[in-house]
């Protein structure tokens, strides 16, 4: 993090195909690429883009330093004119994205970059790493929010990352996502995001006894007095001592409205619950009762379901690493090639795996939200010079299964293109919004989904329609494409 130029953050193989293109000049052609994602991670019916922020930042600081063409050099395998090339390399192109913070849904461009081939091949191992990690862990973030059903939700999972990069922009995804705050205080004085914490058991550890611990931490910080109730005994010795470090406070006049406990092991749904009704008895029914321990959105559904009385949750390694799932599993896939005259030719990919036919074409996304409850209905991905409005009716059908359609009158959606500009020939139009201000988007957004969407399991899947056009084009090229490699002749 604290080298801003990571303009060596590629494969090996964007530089050996840059050096090709390089020496035929007349293939360094304009192209499109678009990065997107074919499923949505951890079962889901949804994922939420997050590294925009960074990825600018990579863009903006994109030069080959004296330091990195003398490594280059050094490989033997790129010639001296190429490396001077390089020497005054910038990026020139055009970069398109879904805004951070936003829903995104399988087969649509989360990313789509305008370049000379050279420039767009270059930037395709970053924007993938970055685009990849932050959106995966900010998708697990929601995920675990969403299960905690309004508790608050803190990221503990610094000590458990892969590595500061990993640990500090993970944790800013989380928030980004809805997580209350980080433990992590890089992230914080980065990102200018709330940090929080308690204490570990060390600190009790090292005192002659637990109640003086406690006591010694209540006097140093009143307002925000959360005590780990499981060192020795919870329900015997933890919360015994905490109860009466929070009457020693309140006798001072010094509680202040962030107390309570935490529970780090055991039985978290038996012994909060018999943790609530010691508290309550004892004159303490506002104390929090927060809970850490590998959880994850599973096992926090759980726990809610079985009464558990927790309002605060700290979650760490099952989030920060995305456990479960740690790809993402974005790609970055050639779209077109721009012609003499300025027009675009689609191009396609084809794959023994039809999951993996691309979507050809210089495209953009519409989002289509019933009107009535703001909903998503579904996205839409249509070709760069269509234009739909919602001022007329609307007919979307399934790209996989085309005689399924869905007749939409003009008075029944809403309709939003989602994909904004983040650089335009080579100049940076993108103005950086506050994580703490993306959070509040992300939010927003999130709820735009239909609960069935938002469960943890087996949900209902936003439908991602071609327009007619679109489709067309597609079924165009797949014939052409088809004809070529089977030597069929029309």
């Amino acid at each position: 993090m604290d080298r801003q130029n990571l303009t060596l953050l590629t494969d090996l193989y964007e530089l050996t195909m840059m050096q090709g293109y390089f020496k035929n000049k007349e293939e360094n052609n304009t192209v499109i690429f678009d990065a997107f994602f074919r499923n949505n991670p951890f079962g889901g019916g949804y994922s939420i883009m997050c590294g925009i922020e960074q990825l600018v930042k990579y863009i903006k600081e994109l030069h080959f330093s004296k330091e990195d063409i003398d490594y280059l050099r050094g490989l033997g395998i790129f010639d001296e004119d190429f490396l001077s090339y390089l020497s005054e390399f910038r990026f020139t192109g055009t970069i398109y994205a879904i805004p951070e913070g936003s829903l995104m849904f399988p087969r649509e461009p989360m990313v789509k970059v305008i370049a000379p081939i050279m420039e767009a091949q270059l930037v395709e191992t970053a924007i993938l790493n970055i685009i990849n990690h932050q959106s995966l862990i900010a998708t697990k973030a929601a995920r675990i929010c969403y299960a905690a059903r309004g508790d608050g939700i803190m990221e503990f999972g610094l000590r458990r990352a892969q590595g500061p990069d990993a640990g500090t922009y993970g944790a800013r995804a989380a928030v980004i996502a809805g997580c209350v705050g980080t433990s992590n205080v890089l992230c914080g004085q980065l990102f200018d995001v709330p940090v929080k914490g308690t204490h570990a058991h060390s600190w009790i550890m090292s005192f002659p006894d637990e109640l003086t611990a406690f006591k010694t931490y209540g006097d140093l910080y009143p307002n925000a007095c959360i005590l780990l109730a499981d060192t020795y005994d919870t329900l015997k010795s933890g919360v015994p001592n905490a109860i009466k470090t929070f009457q020693y406070l309140r006798d001072k006049g010094k509680l202040g409205k962030g107390y309570g406990i935490r529970l780090d092991s055991g039985d978290l749904a038996y012994l909060s619950k018999k943790a609530r009704k010691m508290l309550d008895e004892a004159g303490f029914p506002d104390a929090i009762i927060s809970a850490s321990n590998d959880l994850d959105e599973h096992l926090i559904d759980s726990l809610k379901n079985q009464g558990a009385t927790i309002t605060s949750w700290g979650v760490g390694t099952h989030l920060i690493t995305a456990k479960d799932n740690p790809s993402f599993g974005g790609v970055y896939k050639l779209a077109a090639i721009q012609n003499p005259d300025g027009s675009f030719e689609p191009k396609i990919k084809l794959s023994e795996n039809t999951e993996k036919v691309t979507n050809p074409g210089n495209k953009k996304i519409y989002r289509v939200y019933e009107k009535a409850s703001h909903k998503i209905i579904a996205d839409l991905i249509c070709l760069e010079e269509e234009i739909f409005t919602d001022e007329r009716p609307l007919v979307l059908f399934d790209p996989a299964e085309p005689w399924k359609k869905t007749r939409l009158e003009a008075n029944e959606f809403e309709l939003r293109e989602l994909m904004i500009p983040l650089f335009v020939n080579g100049e940076c139009v993108y103005t950086f919004p506050k994580t703490m201000d993306i959070r509040k988007e992300c939010l927003a957004e999130q709820d735009t989904l239909w609960e069935e969407s938002r469960r943890l399991v087996n949900p209902h899947q936003i439908y991602v329609d071609l327009s007619r056009k679109l489709y067309d084009t597609k079924l165009r090229l797949l014939d052409e494409v088809g004809e070529k490699t089977q030597g069929i002749q029309s």
